[in-house]
């Protein structure tokens, strides 16, 4: 009978909880269709918000900072391995073998007990501090489905109340429900509005003291740990010393694009060899003792008209050229009214048709960079052409190749840009030594490619 009695309770118990599950989704629904008012209280929803932002805050911080925990781990076995190498390739009869033992020691402790002071002073105290979420959510839930039972029980009493046939008995059990709803919502709603706040304010102290314990641990760390590199480096330097007649030699990276000049010559040299086979599409020089027309010269209405063009039998210049002699024509012929006159009347009887037009000469003083040449001196005007910065030797460097420059300690190199780009190899400059540059101002003879890790950047 016990055993029926208990089955009995417990049907009961699921037939009551079922109810209340369906009364809260009519209540739900009742509320959004605008049927049923909601009881709204937005000093307590402020405060749910501020929870769900700490949470994120705190949950971001917790897998953050395991990554970082993994990371020093990592640098942990990272860093074991290399000191074991140094171990296993370091003599027994250099000098300072039982040292290099004693810091690779050193250094693997000095790792473990990071990491270990990083779980207990970071991680574990991270893990306090979310725990108490979990709860505290769950809480907010429940108070939320009393909301919704309080709500539901007032709506069925007022309903009650206002009925044309009054039924007291009713009225009384819903009334009953009804305080009864209201105080244990009120309850759960008096602690979660004095606990959220306190939980919100303490993510200050909380934040403070994580990032202060993980900047002292890594602080303490990274001095032990220089106290070790600079014995490690103790040691090195007196192996340094012992073996220096076997100095390690240092080389510069592999070309593959050598004998640059000698290149650049073969490809000038095949220009100029192609260039009378298209002499008849190139500007003519001017004729003797005439000026030279400056790269700055700009011409102005040297279109041919259409009928010259069209003009059978006519004289018709065949380059760009001529339309400049015959505007040099003219300003000689200004001088002159009868030689203008005969030049006229010279062209008219050879072309038989409408004469060349007008030819006007602009000229312009040439510029750099939007200032006019020569009329203020620049800062670098004792630099070669292109001057990017320069670099000083500090090893001597042997010259393997016709277009490589040779290199002494100490010597000061004024790096300039390649003409093509596409010819510097990685690793490599090119510059003019600054004492060829100063003696003899010749870039083409002195200039030369040089190894980058043989130099420093002094300015």
């Amino acid at each position: 009978m016990a055993e029926l009695g208990s089955k009995g309770v417990t049907a009961g118990k699921i037939a009551s909880n079922v109810q209340k599950k369906l009364t809260r989704a009519q209540e739900k629904v009742l509320q959004k269709l605008g049927k049923a008012d909601e009881t709204k209280d937005e000093q307590f929803e402020q405060c749910v918000q501020n929870f769900n932002k700490q949470l994120s805050e705190g949950t971001r911080l917790q897998k953050d900072l395991r990554t970082y925990l993994a990371s020093v781990k990592a640098m942990h076995e990272a860093s074991k391995k290399l000191t074991e190498c140094l171990q296993e390739v370091y003599e027994p009869d250099w000098p300072g073998r039982d040292d290099t033992n004693k810091i690779a020691e050193n250094n693997d402790l000095l790792w473990t007990d990071f990491h270990q002071k990083l779980v207990d002073q970071a991680l574990l105290t991270m893990d306090t501090y979310l725990g108490q979420f979990p709860d505290i959510k769950s809480r907010i839930a429940k108070r939320g489905r009393k909301l919704v039972d309080y709500d539901s029980a007032r709506h069925h009493f007022e309903a009650l109340q206002t009925a044309k046939k009054k039924d007291e008995t009713k009225i009384a059990k819903a009334e009953e429900e009804l305080v009864k709803a209201q105080k244990v919502f009120e309850e759960m709603n008096v602690d979660l509005q004095e606990e959220l706040p306190s939980l919100w304010n303490s993510r200050v102290g909380f934040y403070v003291n994580t990032f202060q314990s993980i900047a002292g641990l890594e602080e303490n760390f990274h001095k032990e740990m220089s106290k070790l590199n600079q014995n490690l480096h103790d040691v090195l330097l007196g192996l340094d010393k012992q073996y220096s007649g076997n100095a390690f030699p240092i080389k510069a990276q592999p070309r593959k694009k050598t004998k640059l000049f000698a290149r650049l010559r073969k490809k000038m040299s095949r220009y100029r060899d192609s260039t009378p086979a298209k002499a008849n599409k190139s500007p003519s020089p001017p004729p003797d003792g005439s000026p030279i027309t400056s790269p700055e010269t700009k011409t102005v209405n040297h279109e041919l008209e259409p009928s010259t063009l069209e003009a059978p039998g006519a004289s018709i210049p065949k380059s760009p050229s001529q339309p400049a002699e015959a505007a040099h024509a003219g300003a000689e012929a200004a001088g002159s009214e009868a030689a203008a006159g005969a030049e006229a009347s010279k062209t008219e009887a050879d072309s038989g048709s409408t004469s060349l037009p007008a030819v006007v000469v602009e000229t312009f003083p040439a510029t750099v960079n939007g200032t006019v040449e020569g009329g203020a001196s620049s800062e670098r005007a004792d630099m070669p052409p292109g001057f990017l910065f320069k670099v000083q030797a500090m090893h001597d460097y042997t010259a393997t190749d016709s277009d490589e420059l040779q290199l002494k300690a100490g010597d000061v190199v004024l790096v300039i840009p390649f003409e093509n780009p596409e010819e510097q190899d990685e690793g490599w400059l090119m510059g003019v030594k600054e004492s060829d540059w100063i003696q003899h101002k010749e870039l083409d003879q002195c200039r030369g490619v040089f190894p980058e890790n043989f130099t420093e950047r002094v300015q």
